[in-house]
Formats: structure tokens, C-alpha cells, sequence
């Protein structure tokens, strides 16, 4: 179920990195769901024994200080992004 919620949150993070209007936001709205695929894909791999432990916890069930930051301010900005898209031009006004 976790990593079925997971999942939902990467469409999620990708669907709004393909709707957003300028560059600037599609490779923002990109870079924040990669990074917390990053996140993920390593706490999963240290799990499994497939990757040295690096004490990188699991995003909103792993309490990290600085991680858990992170996190939630990268869901913020993709909110952010997905609520207000931008507009394509150079028109300012």
C-alpha cells in the first residue's frame, strides 16, 4: 500500500511537470518529483540490503529533521506549480 501511495505521488509530481506552461516550472515541478523518487529508491534499496545505509529515511513515515523538511517543501511547490501554471509568452501584465 505504501509504495502504491508512492507511486500516486510520482504520477502525481510528473503529471504536473508535463501540464505546467513555462520551462522553468515543467523542469522545477520534474527535479521535485526526482528528488523525492531519490529519496525512496535509496531508503528501499538500504532496506533490501542493495545499498550501503546512509540514514536517508522514508519520506513522511521516517522522521528526519532536515529530510522531512525537504519533503514537505517540495509537495509545496508542486502544489504551488499545479495551482498556478504560468503563462507562455514574454508579455508582462
Amino acid at each position: 500500500i505504501i509504495l502504491f501511495c508512492f507511486f500516486l505521488l510520482f504520477r502525481w509530481g510528473l503529471r504536473v511537470a508535463m501540464k505546467a506552461k513555462t520551462r522553468f516550472s515543467q523542469l522545477t515541478a520534474a527535479g521535485l518529483t526526482v528528488t523525492i523518487f531519490f529519496y525512496v529508491a535509496i531508503n528501499l534499496m538500504m532496506v533490501m540490503g542493495l545499498a550501503p545505509v546512509v540514514g536517508i529515511p522514508l519520506p513522511f513515515l521516517s522522521h528526519g529533521g532536515s529530510s522531512m523538511m525537504t519533503i514537505m517543501i517540495c509537495v509545496g511547490i508542486l502544489m504551488s506549480i499545479e495551482r498556478h501554471p504560468g503563462r507562455r509568452g514574454g508579455t508582462f501584465g
